[in-house]
């Protein structure tokens, strides 16, 4: 007999207080278990399907557009009209469900806020629970914060629009059970929101909208689109009433974007291209083909051929459906020691804003409230209306444009930038930080994936730097001390050794250098996590 509380069917296994129980009622745990039960079963056969997809991959056959569904790609058909509240999304601000930082990030000036239960958040229990609590409030606009300082935070009368997303069909929750099985991160983070805000946000002239991020195909977007239609009827709202945008950050997904957008179309309002995480899929999807071992991430720019291939596909698949195609993000922030330094920040964040802009998207991504200024007024100078829908670049985007090598150096910078990057981010995901400041760049789970999978690979391989080395296990290792080091000067040595470091070197060294490569980073870091 289990000695953790069941409140609507869950079992609760982590700490409990009278705020959680504010979240955690016995109405919205069963409406969780309830979409738990109808949809988790199919959740497990499609990541089952990844797994399948992968050893095709390995075996030689390697992603393309799928001939079944030709008809969709050629067809006529319209996304569901775009809500009033999202018509200009030119620039949206992200950032994890924290306190402080959701009522900077709603006051920052942007369109829309995406709050982040995934890659921006270390789903620690508590940050999981005081998010859901943070954006209730938030809905309801009675969120407030005082730091330890003193300064106090509340709304302004104007914010941006929320946008939620929840964690990727992969992840699950381990601190809630149903009949003895964790919960799917996504149904959990996804089904607690809606349940409580849904129809306080359709009261207040808004809606429940939701980025939906990590898929791999079409599969899995119907998934998604069962889900919103069992889970509107439940509560009493008209079919439609979600809006949702899809991130394409996935090679596969790019393969299946117009397929996910029609599967989703009642209840679409666009796609997104989540470039970074797109690095980290090109890199992890091709791991086991040498032809396609990538060069140092500093060289993976949006303009080699196959980044421009994708978001060109992106945006006409969009817009000859009607809906938005929504740029990347900008990590840069503001450096406020430094004005010299700070002002080239924001040149390479206005030519990021414009390259996107010129290109045809809707809007775009910034990490900072210090950026949404510079985004907001480059996107004016090229879009005048609330929109570029009218942009349809000619021409056909084909398999062999998406999956275009991209060969270059591999220098002992780009190896040790790699290591630097991932053990620290990694460091401060197991201290409950998922979006991380490093060297003025606000980093996210995609970084330390990206530089995890790079590593892997280029060991798998055995690449050669641009000096002529052999990158080995022992190499990483010879190298490794001298980044830490450089990490304890920054930090001090209290704030070093008081962290998480052994954990973060011990998982993210054995992940770069094992012999079979995990999907995710997150799911094993999970398990250190209280």
């Amino acid at each position: 007999m289990s000695s953790f509380p069941v409140i609507g069917g869950l079992e609760i296994r982590g700490p409990m207080n009278d705020r959680y129980a504010g979240a955690l009622t016995p109405e919205a745990c069963a409406f969780v278990a309830d979409l738990v039960r109808k949809f988790g079963p199919r959740r497990l056969e499609l990541l089952a399907a990844r797994v399948t997809r992968q050893h095709e991959i390995d075996a030689g056959k390697l992603p393309d557009f799928l001939p079944e569904t030709a008809v969709i790609r050629g067809g006529d058909w319209q996304v569901a009209p775009i809500p009033p509240d999202l018509l200009d999304r030119r620039t949206e601000i992200t950032g994890p469900v924290d306190r402080k930082m959701a009522i900077n990030a709603l006051n920052s000036g942007a369109q829309c806020w995406m709050a982040d239960f995934e890659d921006a958040n270390s789903p620690v229990w508590e940050n999981v629970i005081e998010g859901q609590i943070n954006l209730y409030d938030a809905v309801r606009r009675t969120i407030t914060f005082t730091s330890p300082e003193g300064k106090a935070y509340a709304l302004k009368d104007k914010t941006a629009i929320m946008v939620v997303r929840p964690r990727g069909w992969h992840l699950e929750e381990k601190h809630v059970l149903l009949d003895g099985r964790r919960l799917s991160g996504s149904l959990f983070d996804w089904g607690l929101h809606f349940f409580h805000n849904a129809r306080e946000l359709v009261a207040r002239g808004s809606g429940p909208y939701y980025y939906l991020p990590k898929m791999e195909s079409h599969l899995e977007a119907r998934l998604w689109n069962d889900v919103f239609v069992h889970a509107q009827a439940a509560v009493g709202l008209p079919r439609g009433t979600i809006r949702a945008t899809m991130l394409i950050e996935t090679i596969t997904g790019a393969f299946e974007a117009e397929e996910i957008l029609y599967e989703l179309r009642e209840h679409a309002s666009g796609l997104n291209a989540g470039r970074w995480d797109y690095m980290f899929s090109m890199v992890k999807k091709l791991r086991n083909r040498p032809g396609y071992m990538f060069p140092d991430r500093t060289l993976i720019t949006m303009d080699v051929p196959f980044l421009r291939a994708y978001v060109t596909h992106l945006i006409n698949v969009c817009h000859r459906h009607g809906a938005y195609a929504m740029g990347g993000m900008a990590a840069q922030i503001p450096i406020r020691n430094d004005p010299a330094a700070n002002a080239a920040a924001l040149a390479k964040v206005r030519a990021d804003k414009e390259r996107e802009v010129r290109a045809g998207h809707d809007g775009t991504w910034v990490a900072h409230p210090g950026l949404v200024q510079t985004a907001i007024e480059a996107f004016g100078r090229h879009m005048k209306g609330p929109n570029q829908l009218g942009v349809i670049h000619p021409g056909k985007v084909t398999a062999a444009d998406l999956l275009a090598p991209l060969h270059g150096p591999i220098t002992e910078a780009g190896l040790r930038w790699n290591l630097h990057v991932g053990v620290r981010y990694l460091e401060a995901w197991l201290g409950g930080s998922g979006a991380e400041p490093i060297h003025h760049l606000m980093e996210d789970l995609a970084t330390a994936e990206i530089s995890r999978s790079q590593l892997w690979q280029w060991l798998k391989f055995g690449a050669r730097l641009d000096d002529g080395r052999p990158v080995t296990a022992a190499l990483y290792d010879q190298l490794l001390p001298d980044e830490l080091a450089k990490i304890r000067a920054e930090y001090g040595a209290e704030r070093y050794d008081s962290g998480h470091f052994p954990e973060a070197i011990e998982l993210f060294m054995r992940m770069s250098k094992s012999k079979e490569f995990d999907e995710f980073l997150s799911v094993p870091a999970y398990e250190l996590l209280p």
